[in-house]
């Protein structure tokens, strides 16, 4: 199964524009000095410098991170470079629709079970309301409201970059590999340390600027998603180890040899 076309074909479906992947390297961004993200090429989309393309946009973006460096042999899931399949809307569609999208893709395209997937969403902090938003439009597209996590601001809550600027709340979709992987313990669930729950997807609803005291409402609220296409792979091969996919297989054969 070829994730990436399936993925791109999906979005191309449904109005997306097709954008190849930015280089590891960043342009004009002195921010970083790799690419972490594949929301990264689309900062001056987000910030108002540019106008998109399209207001509707999708990538497979090949992404190097080193903030998991230190899990990365200790856990089955962590990498410094993986591929991040993700789906933008600049003032287009919102919470609604990139719910709606990502439950659709999962179950009718990968045809992953509904049952297998549990969901993260914003429990709400300070002037932060909790996001019952997500969890309604979670609950209409077929998640049981049990397999609904509620995390904080640490955990569900993106942004912003610097000291200012957009940010907004964050839901997960979680894969649910069986109790044979999990802790045992009682409170085990989406977030534990364990190999039983794995993040899956990340969908970020840009919808506040913080001004440093205050979040005011963004006139044009912004959809960032990023499934890893890694993890994605673990689930569709039934492993919780991106290390014993397919992705992985020639690489870990060289080795040996």
């Amino acid at each position: 199964m070829d994730i990436r076309k399936i993925f791109l074909g999906y979005f191309q479906k449904n109005g997306h524009l097709i954008l190849p992947s930015a280089g590891l390297i960043p342009e004009n961004d002195p921010s970083v000095l790799l690419t972490t993200a594949g929301m990264q090429q689309f900062k001056p989309f987000y910030l108002g410098i540019k106008k998109p393309p399209k207001s509707r946009i999708a990538t497979v973006q090949k992404c190097f991170r080193t903030s998991d460096i230190d899990s990365v042999g200790y856990t089955e899931r962590h990498l410094t470079f993986f591929e991040m399949l993700g789906n933008f809307s600049f003032g287009d569609y919102f919470k609604e629709e990139a719910i709606k999208y990502s439950l659709d893709f999962m179950v009718n395209n990968l045809m992953i079970p509904i049952e297998k997937l549990w969901v993260g969403v914003f429990s709400g902090e300070g002037e932060l309301f909790a996001d019952k938003e997500s969890e309604k439009y979670w609950i209409e597209n077929g998640i049981d409201q049990k397999k609904i996590y509620w995390f904080d601001k640490k955990e569900n809550f993106w942004g912003p970059a610097g000291d200012t600027g957009p940010c907004g709340p964050c839901t997960e979709i979680y894969y649910d590999f069986g109790e044979k992987f999990g802790c045992g313990k009682k409170d085990c669930g989406p977030g534990c340390d364990c190999e039983r729950f794995l993040e899956i997807w990340n969908l970020v609803f840009t919808q506040y600027d913080y001004n440093g005291s205050r979040y005011i409402d963004l006139p044009s609220k912004n959809i960032d998603t990023g499934m890893g296409l890694e993890r994605i792979a673990a689930v569709l091969e039934g492993t919780p180890s991106v290390f014993k996919t397919s992705l992985f297989k020639e690489i870990v054969e060289k080795i040996k040899e």
